[in-house]
């Protein structure tokens, strides 16, 4: 009855909305899409998905509870697919701009394998970056 067809949206919760949102604007080069100031929503175009970021203190992200920490992160990770690039290029453009990051590994996801790192942002939500074109 229910097939899932692409994940529409993800909301991450936060008690830096501007360090958050210059993040995904200035580093993955998601597009501010809308903003409603007065519920704290911030909704950046990631290709055919949104990310929504919430800040903790307003009233859309108290319905959350406590903002996240670094023991209580929103979740475990999820995984933005990326067109294929240099690997090489990759790690220089992170490290240019301060951002960890893992090895790159194989991974399985929803396409089969492919190679992928992960990275976090500002409120150490972990984020797997993976390649759009299959290497396995």
């Amino acid at each position: 009855m229910i097939k899932i067809s692409s994940i529409d949206h993800i909301v991450l919760r936060t008690a830096h909305t501007e360090t958050m949102v210059r993040f995904y604007e200035d580093i993955l080069h998601c597009q501010l899409e809308r903003v409603l100031e007065d519920l704290g929503l911030f909704q950046l175009r990631a290709g055919n998905t949104l990310i929504d970021i919430v800040a903790a203190d307003s009233p859309l992200g108290k319905k959350g509870g406590e903002p996240p920490t670094t023991q209580g992160n929103n979740m475990d990770h999820f995984c933005l697919r990326i067109e294929s690039v240099d690997e090489q290029n990759l790690i220089n453009y992170l490290h240019h701009h301060h951002v960890n990051y893992s090895p790159f590994e194989n991974r399985y996801g929803a396409e089969g394998f492919g190679r992928s790192i992960y990275i976090n942002d500002p409120d150490k939500n972990t984020i797997e970056l993976k390649f759009e074109k299959s290497t396995m």
